[in-house]
């Protein structure tokens, strides 16, 4: 008579431009290079992750409409610094010996997969990394609602949202009222009642309405990726179900 083993934790970290760059225009190899040693060690732990990468290191779709580019033509710009973005972070996983794969929703076959959702599981379940770029393929969708939709495509178990320069969801804006504190638990119900400002709408009603847990937390504490990605306590919770 055989046991079956615990079915491994999956998660979807989404990753925004500002980290890539740390904080500046461009690529900071430093930064990248933590992330992939922090991702490693939990992916060296059994977790199995998938990644979303932003490219507002590079180009933001919206900003640059503001000043006179079409939107659509804007965006694309901005996916295919997502795209820059997940090759890094591949090359820098790849040096911490994790096999890693870019799903692209743009095809650009040379330099990686077209996004392919059963693909994207089969590499997850073989303890590779699925790094999503290109976003949605698509003008006028943010990577926070991509997120949402490969985490559930890919049947994550939770998606973790890192942040910069802020360690959760607060009451208001910690860097405008010091007066904001920072929330651990809430529901979504919660959130949108409270006016709260987690992540784009779409992305929001996609995990309220499919039940996705999703945990926003802080990338300046040292290991905090990790922590995340192990399933421990940091930053905010959000679910649909009250604690």
């Amino acid at each position: 008579m055989t046991v079956e083993s615990a079915k491994p934790r999956r998660v979807l970290l989404k990753l925004s431009g500002e980290v890539f760059g740390g904080g500046s225009i461009g690529l900071d190899p430093n930064v990248v290079r933590s992330v992939a040693a922090q991702i490693a060690k939990a992916v060296n732990q059994g977790v199995q992750v998938a990644v979303v990468v932003g490219g507002g290191n590079f180009f933001r779709g919206a900003t640059l409409s503001q000043n006179g580019l079409d939107r659509s033509r804007a965006d694309y710009m901005g996916m295919l610094g997502t795209v820059m973005n997940a090759l890094a972070l591949q090359d820098f996983l790849e040096q911490e010996g994790v096999t890693t794969r870019v799903q692209t929703a743009i095809t650009m076959g040379q330099v990686a997969e077209p996004y392919i959702p059963l693909r994207a599981i089969r590499h997850l379940e073989k303890g590779r990394v699925v790094v999503f770029g290109a976003g949605a393929g698509l003008p006028y969708f943010s990577t926070d609602t991509v997120s949402a939709q490969r985490a559930l495509e890919t049947r994550c178990d939770e998606l973790l949202v890192a942040k910069n320069g802020v360690d959760g969801i607060y009451t208001d804006d910690p860097r405008k009222n010091p007066d904001a504190k920072r929330i651990d638990f809430v529901t979504y119900a919660d959130a949108l009642a409270q006016g709260l400002k987690v992540v784009d709408a779409a992305a929001f009603s996609l995990c309220q309405d499919n039940s996705l847990n999703m945990r926003v937390f802080g990338m300046n504490e040292p290991g905090a990726v990790t922590a995340a990605l192990l399933g421990e306590k940091i930053g905010t919770l959000v679910s649909t179900q009250a604690q």
